[in-house]
């Protein structure tokens, strides 16, 4: 309907301004015509099919305006108008003065022109501005936002902050988890697991302070890659004597999450209600998967329990027993796989030689 109205209006108009144009065609012209209102129909239909084809034009944009402000979000709505209404108010704020200036009247077009491209200017930048930096002006004016009206209901949860301890910034390997987005939120290093990381490094035994050094030195680099996800926190707890219930205390306090790959550190804090990120469980839960009938290339390092038995090893460390493989120890060869079997101490795969494998 509305459709239609918009057309129906623009091909009004236009038999209307095209019913009247022949008044501004010169008296001599108008006086060979020898049927005036033949003429004013004429124009006026003329009038009407350009009418009819700029309100169709008109309706279309409209239209897929439309669509694209239903697509668009209302945060986004709501700066862009702040901007729009921002930039048009400072553009006629510094406007202003121009139009108290004395000015030839053969110049006075200038005025109007000058009001219109500031006018312009001023709005594109405020719109530009907006969606710059709407969402910071959105939480400075209103705290209750609609993301955080989402959090609060339930619909969007936010990401926890993890706090690490000695063992999992040692290990390195959040390192690499960091770097590809898989860990979200703040990460947020104790200072008295730096503290700890510090006395490794100053310890006499050459062991732990390579391994306290390494772990500085990652540190190090994932503070300086990501400077606002990395927080150091001075919390400690002088009352409480060891390193691994302070980091269950401040995880309790702060609702976050542990991220570690401490056996006995995990089991604490799962006895304890404390939701725990275990590295190792990462990597176990992530090695490939293998299915009897399936063929790897394998090295056979050594020998059996059983005496024909040889045994290898995946690049992940999981261990590989191949009936019939001692005879192929110190090589490598293609072995299709039997079995796999899941125990307390990790994942163990039978395996035969594919040329010992019937077809």
């Amino acid at each position: 309907m509305l459709d239609a109205l918009i057309i129906l209006l623009f091909i009004l108009a236009a038999a209307g301004v095209g019913f009247d144009a022949i008044e501004l065609l010169p008296t001599g012209m108008l006086d060979q015509v020898s049927n005036q209102d033949a003429l004013r129909w004429v124009f006026a239909g003329f009038a009407a099919i350009i009418g009819g084809a700029s309100g169709l034009l008109v309706q279309t944009t409209y239209r897929r305006l439309e669509k694209k402000v239903r697509e668009m979000p209302i945060e986004v709505i709501l700066t862009r108008a702040v901007g729009l209404v921002l930039g048009l108010l400072i553009a006629n704020l510094m406007l202003a003065p121009v139009f108290l200036l004395p000015m030839p009247f053969d110049f006075a077009f200038i005025k109007p022109l000058v009001a219109i491209l500031g006018s312009v200017m001023f709005s594109f930048l405020g719109v530009t501005l907006a969606d710059t930096h709407g969402r910071s002006f959105l939480r400075l004016i209103s705290p209750h936002s609609v993301e955080t009206m989402l959090v609060s209901e339930g619909t969007l949860k936010p990401a926890s902050t993890k706090v690490l301890d000695t063992s999992s910034i040692i290990d390195g390997r959040i390192e690499e988890l960091l770097n590809t987005g898989f860990i979200e939120g703040q990460l947020l290093v104790p200072q008295f697991v730096l503290q700890e990381l510090q006395q490794l490094a100053d310890g006499s035994n050459d062991m732990k302070r390579i391994r306290g050094r390494r772990g500085l030195d990652i540190l190090n680099r994932m503070k300086t890659a990501y400077q606002e996800r990395i927080v150091i926190h001075p919390a400690d707890y002088d009352e409480i004597a060891t390193v691994d219930a302070k980091l269950v205390r401040l995880t309790q306090e702060i609702n976050g999450t542990l991220l570690t790959n401490d056996y006995n550190l995990s089991k604490v804090s799962t006895l304890q209600k404390v939701p725990v990120l275990n590295i190792n469980d990462l990597a176990q839960a992530i090695r490939a998967i293998y299915l009897p009938g399936d063929t790897l290339e394998l090295k056979i390092l050594k020998g059996g329990k059983e005496p024909a038995q040889g045994v290898g090893y995946l690049d992940d460390g999981t261990m590989v027993v191949v009936e019939d493989g001692r005879d192929y120890m110190g090589g490598e060869v293609r072995v299709v796989v039997t079995s796999a079997l899941q125990t307390s101490a990790g994942r163990m795969i039978f395996a035969r030689p594919q040329a010992s494998v019937p077809v």
